[in-house]
């Protein structure tokens, strides 16, 4: 059973994102009650036109009522329009806002969350589940307590009428919010159940899209579609249950309608039998029932809806409740200019593995460069995701500036740390926004600057929109070098103290290597830089060697005095080959 939601998180929840819109509740409220005048209006104007035709009086009474109740109804049927557009806006507007919320908070976690959501899954919490809560922020409330109101209106005019019809009518309208509430509570759960269902599905379907070239080269597509099936096989009978809850209520909510029918009917022939009521009354009373069905059936969607919004509510409270393994610094502030690096005996783990780093300790002053060697899995490029705060060591300090890298703001050391890796990701959007990640405020003769400098010049001027032209989602239509490169100018852009290439040139060419190599050099002029490699020529400009093996530092020291130290590592592995060492 799905956890009961507190009263108080609904209107916490309603509370914090209608707020700002508080004219358009205003006028959507103001708008739905004058539409249940006009509701409550319509039936008295049919009884004075049959009680009138009867009485056999003149044909200009007819034809005013008949004027007035078509002029009703199109002044009703108008301003219903009219609620039902700000109704969607205000829905549209409050979802808009939580997704965004929620997306940033995604943003906000750390990687180890992230590597155990796949993207899928996340996108079903983004969007699918807040598109559950699309009407329970556009007019639940609203709308459940204008049908009530016209439920109470329409029961005060039958209980004006005749205390037998009213009465009656209130068994009936008792009787339909029971059953539907009575069977609501067995249908909630399976609605949670499906929405959970729906992000392991899409989760899985996202995970394989994004490997389909791998799927396809290994084999794996009888796998992956027998996987896909069985999926569908364990959530077809959780739908299946989810929509028989929602076919029960409207099931018996025909019933209960039904009889209630019944019960007006048979009253008023009794009454009418009896003198007590005229040929239009009855039909006023008869129009009446029929006219409760409606809010009573609004009332039951509304109350389905809820139990969408429920199961969405829930899984986004736990999403928004999970706190990043990464605290918030306090807001120190990073020195500007090259930043000096001090690992202090730092310890760090995974999750799912043991020590990944021991001991960890060294100093890499401001300006200074430092190419860090080792093994596959020796904890290379772990180094470089403790300084971008994607992880905290277990124990020990990382220090940039001479500052605790725990203290300043996240946004801020990422902001002051520029990395380059071998895996270069390429967004569905413009040049510009590719290179400044939608910073407007970096000039377009900057960034032309940048890239005239990485030689990426003659690419630029071959791309008929220039900036503005479109590039693919994962760089589809570029080159390697040209992605590679592309990488490289939103380091120079985004102006780091401190520059770490994971890697960066293994994806290039002999070529296009050399190209950049007098780019990278501007580039790591006046910044301090760690650069990761397996190949010997990408750390020939470094001033210092640091060598990691099995996540421990086994050799440190300035690259010529090792390069000259026979007995040292990094000598034999110039001497050897670093590339067969290191394999």
């Amino acid at each position: 059973m799905p956890r009961k939601i507190p009263l108080r998180q609904y209107v916490q929840l309603l509370s914090g994102y209608l707020r700002p819109q508080w004219k358009s509740i205003t006028a959507l409220t103001a708008l739905l009650l004058f539409t249940i005048a006009l509701q409550l209006i319509n039936p008295q104007i049919i009884r004075y036109f049959i009680d009138t035709a009867q009485s056999e009086a003149q044909p200009r009474a007819l034809l005013y009522a008949a004027i007035l109740f078509i002029g009703v109804s199109l002044v009703h049927q108008g301003i219903t329009v009219w609620a039902t557009y700000i109704s969607e806006n205000v829905g549209w507007v409050a979802t808009n806002k939580l997704r965004g919320d929620v997306a940033a908070h995604c943003l906000r976690l750390d990687m180890s969350f992230h590597k155990s959501h796949t993207s899928g899954t996340l996108i079903e919490r983004v969007d699918g589940d807040i598109n559950a809560l699309a009407n329970f922020f556009s007019s639940f409330v609203i709308t459940l307590m204008a049908n009530l109101l016209l439920v109470f209106g329409i029961l005060a005019l039958l209980f004006i009428e005749g205390w037998q019809i009213g009465l009656g009518m209130l068994f009936f309208v008792v009787a339909a919010i029971w059953s539907i509430q009575y069977i609501r509570k067995y249908a909630s759960p399976y609605w949670g159940k499906m929405r959970q269902m729906s992000a392991e599905f899409y989760g899985f379907l996202g995970e394989h899209l994004e490997g389909t070239e791998d799927t396809r080269a290994n084999g794996a597509t009888g796998f992956v579609m027998h996987r896909f099936y069985e999926l569908l096989r364990k959530w077809l009978p959780i739908r299946v249950r989810a929509f028989f809850g929602f076919a029960t209520m409207w099931i018996t909510t025909i019933i209960v309608f039904a009889i209630g029918n019944a019960v007006a009917f048979a009253i008023c022939a009794y009454l009418w039998n009896k003198g007590a009521m005229t040929i239009g009354t009855v039909y006023m009373i008869f129009y009446y029932t029929e006219l409760m069905a409606k809010p009573i059936e609004r009332i039951r969607t509304q109350i389905e809806d809820l139990q969408k919004a429920d199961a969405s509510i829930v899984r986004i409270q736990e999403l928004l409740a999970t706190k990043s393994a990464i605290p918030e610094g306090t807001g120190a502030a990073l020195p500007h200019g090259p930043l000096s690096v001090r690992f202090d005996r730092v310890t760090f783990g995974y999750e799912d593995t043991a020590t990944t780093l021991g001991g960890i300790d060294f100093e890499l002053g401001k300006s200074r460069s430092l190419g860090v060697l080792g093994r596959t899995g020796s904890g290379k490029t772990t180094l470089a995701r403790l300084l971008l705060r994607f992880y905290d060591p277990r124990a020990g300090g990382i220090y940039l500036g001479g500052v605790d890298i725990r203290n300043p703001y996240v946004r801020d050391v990422r902001q002051r740390v520029g990395m380059v890796t071998q895996q270069i990701e390429i967004f569905q959007g413009t040049v510009r926004d590719n290179l400044t990640f939608f910073d407007d405020t970096i000039a377009d003769d900057r960034i032309v600057g940048v890239l005239e400098e990485l030689g990426l010049g003659g690419w630029y001027r071959s791309l008929p929109n220039g900036l503005d032209e479109m590039l693919e989602s994962s760089g589809g239509g570029l080159s390697a070098g040209e992605a590679q490169l592309l990488a490289f100018a939103r380091v120079f852009l985004s102006d780091p103290g401190l520059v770490i290439l994971d890697e960066a040139s293994s994806r290039l060419d002999p070529v296009t290597e050399q190209k950049i190599e007098a780019a990278v050099s501007k580039l790591l002029h006046n910044r301090t830089c760690i650069i990761i490699a397996h190949r010997l020529a990408t750390i020939q400009r470094v001033d210092d060697i640091l060598v990691l093996e099995q996540g421990r530092i086994v050799e440190h020291g300035d690259r010529q005095t090792l390069a000259r130290d026979s007995g040292s590592r990094f000598s034999r592995m110039m001497a050897t080959g670093m590339e067969e060492v290191l394999a």
